[in-house]
Formats: structure tokens, sequence, C-alpha cells
């Protein structure tokens, strides 16, 4: 567990460390989309982890699909934004916005003027989301035209311009569980016959201009993207040709000389260590549930460049302190992950508070 504790260089950022926060949505920001009164505090409080990657946050009206969840396009978003990226410099830490566009992952009652969804196709996810009104069935979303879809890719830009002037010090893009990036990917999904549809190539086209956009924008070293190979949630079905789309679509965005590349693994070793081998710039590795035993064993078999982790960041404030001390950590409260208070938020102590 020690490699942990290098420095690592990502992007044009030298990290004190190789842990990474997940990104995790919490659902509480204002409805208008800014983030909340105590964000800036939640994500300082974490910033002795080498990178923290933020909730996912929307890049348009159309990309949001919770309750609650922050943007990044209006000028109030900008200035909330601000707020947080400030207080995670004051600590000495990194921090890269995700943006996360939702897609047929939607539901009106929870996005502005009560937007249907959009999609690469119209095809509904045949889930529920959670409303003001409880858990409602998510409609058929309305499918993107193609002027549309390339419009899109240039909202992905304008957000990630305004990122960075909130301060923050990159952007990740969302390709992962079944939101808009992902259900291009996915033939359940994505039934089109125009360039984003059909072959391996165009099913992968969204994702890789979105990334040169954003690259184009801010800089390659500053853009990063996450992808989930083989996630089925929410009626994602990659099909036989799932682990050569990867193959394909890391190969891709490897030219582009983005700051790193975030998998959450499910499973697949033999992809992972393809996309190892075909991805040339830092890799981090997410492995939701992985046991703190096994802590550090990517980075020392040189599987990866930096390791992420959700719930144990979320609990555990001080969890690189915790890490190198052997310490307990705190339990994460599922009941208080999504909205509410600042309980379950900022509320979890730190080892000096418990001392």
């Amino acid at each position: 567990m020690s490699q942990l504790f290098t420095p690592v260089n990502v992007g044009r950022y030298a990290l004190p460390n190789r842990l990474a926060m997940a990104p995790m949505t919490r659902s509480r920001a204002e409805f208008d989309g800014t983030p909340g009164e105590v964000a800036a505090e939640y994500y300082a409080q974490r910033g002795s982890v080498g990178l923290i990657v933020t909730e996912g946050t929307q890049p348009s009206d159309d990309g949001q699909g919770y309750l609650t969840t922050p943007g990044i396009y209006t000028d109030a978003h900008v200035a909330g934004w601000r707020n947080v990226t400030s207080a995670v410099h004051d600590t000495g830490g990194h921090i890269f916005i995700q943006l996360m566009h939702v897609g047929r992952m939607s539901h009106p009652d929870n996005t502005p003027h009560h937007r249907q969804g959009v999609a690469p196709s119209a095809i509904a996810p045949g889930t529920q989301m959670f409303t003001l009104k409880g858990m409602q069935g998510i409609a058929t979303p309305r499918a993107l035209t193609t002027d549309e879809v390339r419009q899109t890719v240039q909202d992905f830009r304008y957000a990630a311009r305004r990122a960075i002037e909130a301060g923050a010090d990159g952007v990740e893009i969302h390709g992962a569980n079944g939101y808009l990036v992902h259900q291009f990917c996915a033939p359940s999904a994505n039934t089109r016959t125009d360039e984003y549809g059909g072959s391996i190539e165009n099913r992968a086209r969204f994702a890789v201009e979105v990334a040169i956009a954003i690259a184009e924008e801010i800089g390659a070293d500053r853009t990063a993207i996450r992808l989930s190979p083989g996630t089925t949630m929410w009626g994602i079905d990659e099909g036989a040709e799932g682990p050569d789309l990867y193959r394909y679509l890391v190969a891709e965005l490897d030219k582009l000389g983005l700051a790193y590349l975030h998998i959450m693994h499910n499973g697949n070793e033999p992809l992972l260590a393809d996309i190892r081998k075909l991805w040339r710039q830092p890799l981090i590795l997410n492995r939701p549930g992985r046991p703190r035993d096994q802590i550090g064993a990517d980075v020392t078999s040189a599987l990866a460049d930096l390791e992420s982790y959700g719930q144990m960041v979320l609990a555990n404030p001080d969890f690189a302190a915790r890490l190198k001390a052997g310490a307990p950590m705190n339990e994460a409260d599922r009941n208080t992950f999504f909205g509410g208070s600042a309980q379950g938020y900022i509320d979890y102590p730190t080892l000096d508070a418990v001392a």
C-alpha cells in the first residue's frame, strides 16, 4: 500500500498521492443547479486525496435527470462551483468536475421546464426514478436529431469552459453507468441509422467527438473520461461486441493525450488488461466494493496509476490519513446518501475528532 502515497503526474498536475475520490451523486444542489451552501466544505474536507472527482454535473438543461443535481452552464453555477474549487485548492487539493448528461435517465418532474428526456433513440430504460411525487416510471425519451447530437457535443464543450472559469483543474466526461455517452455505445439504447449508430465506430463516435471538443476547448491535459465496460444497469446491453467497442474506443481516445482514463471495473479481467496496454496516459481504476485489505493492489501491480474510492471517502474525510495509520474507518450511512442536510454530508468525524 505504500506506493499509494508516492507522487504521480496526471495531465498538467503533480498529485501527492495515488488516491482519488470517485464521483458520487449527493443531490444537495439548489433547484436551479447551483451547488449547495455546504458543498465547498464537503469537498474541502476530502482535499487530502490526490484527486477529487465531483458528483455528476449537467452540461445543459437537457442533461439533468435527477432532483437537485448541480449544473455548470450558468453564471450562478460558475459562482457556486468557484466557492468549491477555491476551498479545495486552499487545502492543496485538486478537483475535476464530472460532466454528466443523463440522456434517457430523466423525469420531467425533476428538470427545468419539465423537459422530456432525450437519448440516441426513443427507447425507455424500463425503470423508475425518484421525484417529489415519489417513485415514477421513466417515460420514453425523444430521439435526438443528428444536428441535436452535434449541438450536444457543443454543450459539453461550453460546460467544460465554464468549469475552468469556475476554477476546476479539469473535467471528467461521464461515459459510464447507463447515461448519455454510454447509451450511444450500447445497441440496446442506440438503434440509429445515421453516423452515430450501427457499427462500433459509429456508436463510439459521440464519446470521441465530446472528448475532442473538450480537449480543443480547455486542453487535453485537463480532459478525462470515465467508462464502465460491461455495465448492464437500466436496460443497458452492450451486446457481444461490447469488449471490442471498448478496445476501439480506448485506442481512439488514447490518440488525444487526455489527462486520464477512469475505469469502473465490472469483472472482465482480460478486457481490463487490454485497456491497460492500449492506454498510455494515467489510468484510474475503481472496483466497487473492494475490501480494505486489497486497497493499493492495483497500483502495486501496475495495473493502475491511481485507485478511486467512493463510499469510503464519503464516510471518511481523512481517508488517506486513516489508510496510512491503519486506523478504523467510519461506515457510510446509506440513508443520507441523497438529498437532505449536513447530516451524512459534512458531519463524518475525523481521527482527530474521535481522539
